[in-house]
Parts: structure tokens; C-alpha cells; sequence
């Protein structure tokens, strides 16, 4: 890496491939949701082992559905991970839930599984574990625990696909499964999402609603809901399905750059992410804890002036304004792990288009910033 080059956090590996089949979408004159769509939805689905896939405009869209496909709303709780991006809590307020936070796992940065179950009540009506960064949570618990409160589990795999528990994909074990296709992700349509299942009518209801509430049959439109235009676009279908062709690659690329910042690493002060046996990581970000005597914010501020785009990895949510204002929750006695995470939180650049020699020198002058 040159001195004088700047190093972004991130930045998606287009292709000549992928601008050629967004070209052929845009020639074509057909650019809503169409064949490209359809077809994303068939290879995400069969690559899963899902029955159905249903694609749409963003990653909030798909847990936003979710919840409404559920029939969750007012007087109902949602019990949600207390550090993930917002949102995951905010679709909860959108439909008029409540959010129920639980703690995390500093190992892990996922939700504590052993801390659940004291939070559900008779309200309880669904769960959103995150998988935080690439890395599947402990689905088995939470799914023993839905079975016996009955209540539903939305998996949210924005970060996450490809991540597995043995050989369960991360995103396929619930009622309904998320992935994002923003641009930080493995593969992007710049926005875009998808939701999978294997429960027909909940399928059903999703293709309807995002599509206005329509329920196109023998060639007409049958308006049967008040739906919305949460539709993907084919241009974007076109995008996401011409790097899913290199999916696997993607995946190994990422997996042999993370082995290098551990290498590089394992000798500071610097916390590192923990993978446990029989899972595999998808390596979204690089997330780690800086040492306790370091100033989070003051490092990041360091490493863009030395060309590095570094930045923090997710909110505690209940500390967010908007979430004081209305919960005035203690962070700090409730969720000290999710607060500490975001606090002492650092996500280091970690994408295909780098090399090794990129990451050696990012971690050079990320040692230097902490030494100093």
C-alpha cells in the first residue's frame, strides 16, 4: 500500500461481469421486478436449502415484513440483542411493538443466549437474533426457547450469508430469515434484501405485500391489502446475481484476510473476535475491542488521517437518543457488554479488492496509533 493511498472501510468488488449484466437489464427497457428477481430469489433459495426466497428493496424492508406477515403489533413485545444496528429495534417501533433488549456476549458479540428467557413475558411474540458481523448465534437455544414459549423467530442475517452452525445456514433454522445486499455486505445491489422461509403462506403474504398488496391472478390485479412498494428492481437482482457466481471466492477471500489480521494481531492488546468450533465466519467486518487505556473515537479520528477508514462496528441501541428518550434504560447495569462494545468497538477494513500487504500496513500504523 502506498503512504498516499486511503484505504476505505469498504469497497464492492464490481466487476466488468456485473456492469455487463446491469447493462443487458437497462437495455432491455424491463426494470422493475421481473426474471432477474425471480431468478436471485431461485439460486439464494436452492443455495440455502429454503423453500421460498422473497427479495426487496432494502434490509429493513425484509424485517419490517417479517414482523407484519407475523401479525405483531401494539401491546406486543419483541425481544431483541441490545447491540446490533438500529434497525433491528426500530421495525419493532414501526409496527407498534416494543423492543425487549438483552445483552450480549463479548466473545461473540451475539445475544447472550443464557439471558433470555428471564426477559419473555406473555406479550412475547417474536425474537430477532442478530447474527453480529458474519458470525451465527447459538440458534439452538433460542429455537428451544421459541418452541416452548411459542413465540416466532426472525433471523437477522443481514451480515451473514454463508454463515453456518455445523451445517445449518445462518438465516434458514427460523420462521423467517433477513439479508441485506447494502454495499458493505459480501455482494450488493446498493440496496436491496431478501427474506427466506419454508412456510408457504407466510411466502405468500410477503410477495403480496411488497408488491402493494396485490395478488396477481389469471393475469389481473387483485388489490387484497394495504401493501407497499418494497419491490427490487431488476437492475439490482441483475447486480446481486452476477456476483453470486463468485459467491465462494468472495467468502475465501475474506476468510484468508481475517487469518491475517489475527496473525498480525495476536500479539497486542487488542481484543479479537472469537469463532467457535463448527462455525463459520462470513467476515463482514473485522470487529475488535481497542485496549482500555485507548480512546476509541480519538483512534479512529488517527487512523483516517493516516489512510485508514476505520470506524466504530454497532450501537447499543438502548443508548441511542431516540431510546433513552423513551425507555430511559441503565446501559450500564443492563447491557454493559453491548455498551462496552460499542464504546471500545473498531471495525478494520476487510474486503476482497485487498491484499496482504494492505493488511500488514494497516496494521502497522494501527500499532503505531496505539503506542504512540
Amino acid at each position: 500500500m502506498e503512504k498516499n493511498l486511503f484505504i476505505p472501510l469498504m469497497i464492492p468488488d464490481i466487476q466488468q461481469q456485473d456492469i455487463d449484466a446491469v447493462t443487458e437489464v437497462l437495455q432491455s427497457g424491463m426494470l422493475i421486478q421481473g426474471k432477474k428477481v425471480e431468478a436471485l430469489e431461485e439460486q439464494i433459495a436452492a443455495y440455502l436449502g429454503v423453500k421460498h426466497a422473497i427479495a426487496v428493496s432494502n434490509g429493513t424492508a425484509t424485517l419490517h415484513l417479517a414482523l407484519i406477515v407475523l401479525g405483531i403489533g401494539p401491546g406486543d413485545e419483541v425481544i431483541v440483542p441490545a447491540l446490533s444496528y438500529v434497525a433491528t429495534a426500530n421495525v419493532v417501533e414501526l409496527v407498534g411493538a416494543t423492543p425487549v433488549f438483552v445483552d450480549i456476549e463479548l466473545e461473540t458479540f451475539n445475544i447472550n443466549p443464557n439471558l433470555i428467557e428471564a426477559k419473555i413475558t406473555s406479550r412475547t411474540k417474536a425474537i430477532i437474533p442478530v447474527h453480529e458481523f458474519g458470525l451465527a448465534c447459538n440458534l439452538r437455544v433460542i429455537n428451544e426457547l421459541a418452541k416452548k414459549h411459542q413465540f416466532a423467530v426472525i433471523e437477522d442475517a443481514a451480515c451473514a450469508l454463508g454463515a453456518k452452525t455445523g451445517q445449518i445456514f445462518a438465516g434458514t433454522s427460523g420462521d423467517l430469515g433477513s439479508f441485506s445486499f447494502h454495499p458493505r455486505k459480501a455482494i450488493t445491489s446498493g440496496e436491496g434484501g431478501l427474506l427466506v422461509t419454508n412456510n408457504e403462506a407466510l411466502a405468500s403474504q410477503l410477495r403480496i405485500l411488497r408488491n402493494h398488496g396485490i395478488d396477481a391472478r389469471d393475469g389481473k390485479m387483485n388489490f387484497v391489502a394495504a401493501g407497499f412498494n418494497y419491490r427490487m428492481t431488476d437492475i439490482q437482482a441483475a447486480l446481486v446475481l452476477s456476483q453470486f457466481q463468485r459467491f465462494e471466492q468472495i467468502l475465501s477471500s475474506k476468510q484468508a484476510l481475517a487469518e491475517i489480521y489475527f496473525k498480525e494481531l495476536q500479539d497486542t492488546d487488542f481484543v479479537l473476535p472469537t469463532v467457535p468450533e463448527n462455525y463459520v465466519h462470513t467476515w463482514q467486518s473485522f470487529h475488535v475491542l481497542v485496549p482500555e487505556h485507548i480512546d476509541r473515537d480519538s483512534l479512529i479520528q488517527q487512523m483516517k488521517e493516516e489512510g485508514v477508514g476505520v470506524n466504530l462496528g454497532a450501537q447499543c441501541i438502548p443508548n441511542e437518543t431516540f431510546y433513552q428518550r423513551k425507555y430511559q434504560l441503565n446501559c450500564a447495569d443492563l447491557f454493559p457488554n453491548a455498551l462496552k462494545a460499542n464504546r471500545k468497538g473498531l471495525v478494520l477494513p476487510l474486503y476482497e479488492r485487498l491484499n496482504g500487504s494492505d493488511l500488514k500496513q494497516v496494521c502497522i500504523i494501527l500499532k503505531q496509533a496505539t503506542n504512540g
